[in-house]
């Protein structure tokens, strides 16, 4: 998990600009404005938080899409060591999915206002906040928490929880099931796990297609989450759908589906090397300790 953060993160960085940010225009031009205005540094804003958080999240997830795919093969064949299905991938991935906004919501949040929180925001009313655009509000991720709890409470931290949910459930579904296919596809007849190079190429494919097509609601996620660091435009997804469509076209919904894309490949490699790996390590340890 920490693997495909500091991976991933820059790329992040730049996707939630172009996602919820103002006058960036296109991919390199977003690179050479946050370049030039914050140097190196500011690709990886809000990176803390995240690296802290995702162990317990990588561990959540993926444990519960592990055992729940081991219970359905139980319950299904008797034996929880037979290789899934299709049918038990996705359900495994449906509930990965609804476990993993559970603790993903307060830590995409949090990130996400303090890689926005330097951008000009064009429409605010200054009057109505004592902060002004372009300046920090927040002094770290704590202070950050902290403040969305102090004024917003519960609902504030869960902002945006609903169209996570959204992009969620179907993008585990696509990150799971073609993972465990291209594993099973790649790996030679008679091999036991698959090696290191099929776990990165099945993890980076994977990882390309569930961010990629998870572009549009996490374009709604991202400016739900973002929302509310000077005023509130949105009032939930379904306000924040409509207004972005009005004003900006169809076209909104598909911002930064390129990073996505290109981002999903070597952080899902990382995720899934680090997991598979992991795994490996601690069973040839359990084995000689305990012959």
């Amino acid at each position: 998990g920490a693997a495909s953060v500091v991976v991933g993160h820059p790329l992040d960085t730049i996707k939630t600009r172009l996602q919820a940010g103002q006058g960036y225009g296109n991919t390199l031009n977003c690179v050479l404005t946050v370049y030039r205005n914050e140097s190196v540094a500011g690709f990886f804003k809000g990176m803390s938080f995240p690296l802290a958080s995702i162990a317990v999240y990588s561990s959540v997830v993926f444990g519960v899409f592990s055992n729940t795919q081991r219970l359905l093969s139980q319950l299904r064949h008797r034996d929880s060591a037979r290789a899934p299905v299709l049918a038990d991938v996705a359900l495994a991935s449906t509930v990965a999915g609804f476990v993993s906004v559970g603790i993903g919501s307060p830590v995409d949040l949090v990130k996400i206002r303090l890689q926005m929180q330097t951008q000009p925001y064009i429409k605010a009313n200054i009057k109505l906040k004592p902060t002004v655009p372009g300046f920090p509000v927040y002094q770290g991720p704590i202070h950050c928490f902290r403040m969305v709890l102090q004024k917003e409470g519960i609902a504030g931290i869960y902002r945006g929880a609903g169209a996570m949910l959204l992009r969620d459930v179907p993008g585990y579904c696509l990150y799971f099931i073609p993972y465990t296919f291209f594993c099973g596809w790649i790996t030679p007849d008679g091999c036991i796990s698959p090696n290191p190079s099929s776990i990165w190429l099945a993890g980076g494919v994977a990882g390309a297609i569930s961010w990629g097509t998870a572009t549009p609601m996490d374009v709604v996620k991202s400016r739900l989450q973002a929302d509310g660091v000077y005023l509130n435009k949105y009032k939930g997804t379904l306000d924040c759908i409509f207004q972005s469509y009005q004003n900006e076209g169809l076209k909104v919904f598909f911002r930064g589906i390129t990073v996505n894309a290109v981002r999903g490949f070597p952080t899902s490699s990382a995720m899934f090397l680090g997991y598979e790996l992991s795994l490996k390590a601690m069973k040839r340890d359990q084995t000689e300790t305990n012959p």
